[in-house]
């Protein structure tokens, strides 16, 4: 499984600590220094069940800076949400696991990282 983690984030490393309590194989992809690209972006998402709006960290300065909220929350809308995660990752939430087999989840509490595993 991978683990996008800003390494900052207490969140992120509060899952660190539970996969390796778990004994987890794992990487670590710190995204705000590689980027997702629009493509895994889809890609999570699609994983997660999620919309890109859904995944947007609102509260960040880069937020009020692009608007995002008013931004509208539609299907047409979805490839501008994309491309704004993209090209700023701080709005991305985190921590996102994403396991092998497929399941992946917004792991913000110990119960989403423990149903990964």
């Amino acid at each position: 499984m991978e683990i996008w983690i800003n390494p900052d984030c207490s969140k992120c490393r509060s899952a660190l600590s539970i996969l390796d309590a778990e004994q987890a194989d794992y990487t670590v992809r710190r995204y705000l220094e590689d980027p997702p690209a629009e493509h895994e972006l889809r890609d999570v998402l699609a994983r997660l069940g999620l919309e890109p709006w859904d995944i947007t960290r609102l509260g960040e300065p880069a937020a009020a800076e692009l608007g995002l909220a008013g931004w509208s929350r539609t299907p047409a809308d979805r490839d501008r949400w994309i491309r704004a995660l993209a090209a700023h990752p701080i709005l991305i939430q985190r921590p996102i696991i994403t396991a092998a087999d497929g399941p992946s989840v917004v792991a913000r509490t110990e119960q989403a990282v423990r149903s990964v595993l």
